[in-house]
């Protein structure tokens, strides 16, 4: 049994995702889970990922209001990469910025059970891709701050979608094979020309595989905001997903920071 606030899942890549659970002080090794019944209880604390002050309500998958308002994690820019003005020298904290914002971001796609465009800083790949569950992916653009990768991703998503279908992703719906070599090229077609110089000629494809033993046919989310124990037997994790075999879902990045009890 572990107790303590929980964060969302670290991953490694390593043939299968391996995850690992932060709760408390103590990291729980899911895969070895999977198969078996485990047994969550919210203990009625909210901890802000930013402040760490309890809050009644999470807002942005683990922040207190006031860290939404001004924590730099909250930024416009985390959505909305094309509006980030650190460039400029505008920043909740130019500082955080320098270290997030002002680094190397890669434009790229992904098939989530559908292809989708999207955004995210070098360092951070492949994370990015596996807690999006992903299983496959390649980059189109790399560009040496987060705003011009958002302004390529804005031209790129007149053409692809920028979202998971998170329910499609869960029960594994097969959306037709997806050429991403070919999805790049023609991403290339309509790359905007002012940005050419940042177009990325390797196309080396990233797969991944999840650790799960069987797909639901469908699923239903489950919430702490909504009952204090979820348990049953865990059958997979695909993205920041755990999968029920009851077809229960639970979404670990939503529960950034609550107060659990962890029995397994």
């Amino acid at each position: 049994m572990a107790e303590g606030t929980i964060r969302k899942m670290k991953t490694e890549n390593a043939g299968v995702v391996n995850y690992y659970l932060p709760v408390g002080d103590e990291r729980i090794f899911m895969n070895e889970l999977i198969g078996k019944g485990i047994k969550m209880v919210f203990l009625n604390e909210i901890h802000c990922i930013g402040c760490g002050r309890i809050t009644s309500r999470s807002f942005a998958q683990g922040y207190c209001y006031p860290c939404l308002l001004n924590s730099p994690e909250t930024s416009e820019c985390i959505i909305h990469p094309e509006k980030c003005m650190a460039h400029e020298g505008v920043s909740r904290d130019m500082e955080w910025s320098r270290e997030h914002c002002l680094q190397d971001h890669v434009v790229y796609l992904a098939d989530t059970t559908g292809l989708k465009v999207g955004v995210t800083r070098l360092s951070q790949i492949p994370t990015r891709w596996m807690d999006q569950g992903a299983t496959k992916a390649v980059r189109i653009a790399r560009t040496p701050n987060r705003y011009l990768a958002g302004r390529i991703e804005v031209e790129l998503k007149k053409i692809f979608a920028d979202k998971t279908n998170w329910r499609n992703m869960l029960v594994n719906k097969n959306t037709g094979v997806i050429d991403l070599i070919e999805e790049k090229e023609r991403a290339r077609e309509v790359f905007p020309f002012e940005f050419r110089q940042y177009f990325d000629e390797n196309s080396e494809i990233t797969n991944i595989t999840y650790p799960v033993d069987h797909y639901p046919v469908k699923v239903k989310p489950v919430s702490f905001d909504k009952m204090l124990e979820i348990s049953g037997v865990l059958t997979g994790i695909k993205g920041q997903y755990m999968i029920f075999e009851n077809g229960n879902v639970l979404n670990i990045r939503k529960h950034n920071g609550y107060m659990l009890s962890f029995q397994f």
